[in-house]
């Protein structure tokens, strides 16, 4: 084990380690939320409102945290969420959190925001999934699908819940802005985390140049410190079911929406042709005020009973990760403390933060008296 990890204990401790490794405004990117952090707080307040029922005196020596999702039985009943700009917290920190899921046989969602080529991490991530924004034309629609396939992709996730760009005031006051914006402080928060400076920014800067958005569109975006870059993240206001269901008249892979939070959303996303939707209020980042996943669940679990039905949000335990399925998720996804762990110990921390959440489920199931997670309901 990587020296750094050995007294991080569970996914919280991550964040505290990357607290000190990060500069200000980068930790402040990734742990903040928007306005006054009424999602990002319920987020977490919605699992310590259920408790478990154990059955006791059960043979449970057989079992298994494994669970099969579109055709794949994988290790865990996790995997990683799609976070943007990740190779600006950890180097090459897209491909890492790959490499790492690939190694415990979990899938990874790629953001459209990253600043890796989506090509290079769906050569190292077989299991990789791809999350994409929608740009705001058909004819650019188009041409980023095709690009995804071509990069190889098997699984398509569409976020539906990004068309307006939200008020992420948290954001600014760390020093945290779309554009990057030089500064003294900006200089200053880079020279006292060393660690950080020479091992993930200028490593950066030498080895591959200067960050670009590369995948929101076919083409290279603009550089993280362009003017202009704010015109990636425009122009979706005008979005509607019509575009997700051209999306799925020409992708031939599996398609998951992103962002679903009622009933009525998850019946247009399957009657557009998704083959699974992600319960997401997107970490608290979008609009403040949204309740927590957790609570609409197994509403829309009851209203798609033949669709697989996924989460994210707010996941830091595996008495959380074993609440969610017993609400219904077919699935659950974890993002910030993955990318903390990338952070700290590149790929290593990875599998260390994957191995301890794992460890956490298995042996939850064996104090609930479950030996298959098919075991666990409401």
């Amino acid at each position: 084990m990587v020296r750094s990890l050995e007294k991080i204990l569970s996914l919280d401790d991550f964040e505290n380690a990357a607290r000190r490794h990060l500069p200000r405004p980068i930790f402040g990117y990734v742990v903040g939320a928007v306005e006054n952090n009424v999602s990002l707080n319920d987020n977490r307040a919605a699992f310590d409102e259920l408790g478990f029922i154990p059955r006791n005196v059960v043979d449970v020596s057989k079992r298994n945290t494994g669970i099969e999702l579109f055709g794949h039985r994988f290790a865990a009943p996790f995997g990683i969420a799609p976070m943007g700009i990740s190779a600006l917290t950890a180097y090459r920190g897209d491909l890492v959190q790959a490499q790492a899921a690939a190694a415990r046989n979990l899938p990874m969602i790629m953001s459209g925001s990253s600043l890796i080529k989506m090509e290079e991490v769906a050569a190292v991530g077989p299991h990789t999934w791809f999350q994409a924004y929608l740009p705001g034309e058909p004819a650019k629609i188009a041409a980023l699908i095709d690009r995804v396939a071509a990069s190889g992709f098997k699984t398509l996730v569409i976020t539906v819940d990004s068309q307006i760009q939200s008020n992420r005031e948290n954001n600014v006051r760390a020093g945290f802005s779309t554009p990057l914006r030089p500064s003294l402080r900006l200089a200053w928060d880079g020279i006292t985390h060393p660690r950080w400076l020479f091992g993930t920014a200028f490593k950066t800067l030498l080895r591959h140049g200067m960050p670009h958005f590369e995948n929101n569109f076919r083409d290279r975006g603009a550089p993280i410190f362009a003017k202009n870059v704010a015109r990636d993240f425009g122009g979706r206001d005008h979005i509607t079911w019509k575009h997700v269901q051209q999306v799925r008249q020409q992708w031939q892979g599996r398609l998951v929406v992103k962002g679903v939070m009622c009933i009525e959303d998850a019946l247009l996303a399957q009657q557009a042709g998704a083959d699974g939707i992600i319960v997401s209020n997107h970490g608290g980042r979008q609009l403040d005020s949204t309740i927590s996943p957790l609570r609409v669940l197994h509403s829309i679990v009851q209203a798609v009973p033949d669709m697989p039905v996924m989460i994210d949000s707010g996941f830091r335990r595996g008495t959380d990760v074993l609440k969610a399925l017993a609400l219904g998720a077919r699935f659950v996804f974890v993002g910030r403390p993955m990318n903390y762990a990338a952070a700290i110990a590149g790929q290593a921390g990875v599998e260390h933060a994957i191995d301890l959440l794992a460890a956490e489920v298995h042996r939850n199931m064996g104090m609930l008296g479950l030996n298959d997670l098919a075991e666990i309901g409401p």
